[in-house]
């Protein structure tokens, strides 16, 4: 099932400047692995060596945050949009 990516300003350069994509998935995992696909070298900015979404990346489903759905099992729904969002520090 399709649906809607926000890539955030420092991550467009992977996908050719293009501020929304595509992806498939079931779930935000498998959403990671369809954008990796198609967007070389994005999941290396979200996720860490083991595979787990890196602590300063933030994933909303809907606005909803997905650390307080089921994380990376957070299930997907055709049409629903997902945004990224890093972390920025600052005081």
């Amino acid at each position: 099932m399709a649906v809607t990516v926000r890539i955030p300003a420092p991550l467009r350069k992977l996908t050719d400047g293009q501020g929304d994509v595509t992806a498939d998935g079931a779930t935000v995992a498998q959403m990671v692995e369809s954008l990796e696909k198609n967007h070389p070298g994005l999941k290396e900015r979200l996720c860490d060596d083991s595979g787990s979404i890196r602590p300063f990346v933030n994933i909303y489903v809907n606005d909803e945050d997905i650390r307080f759905l089921k994380g990376p099992d957070t299930a997907l729904n055709e049409g629903d949009s997902v945004s990224i969002v890093p972390a920025i520090a600052g005081g």
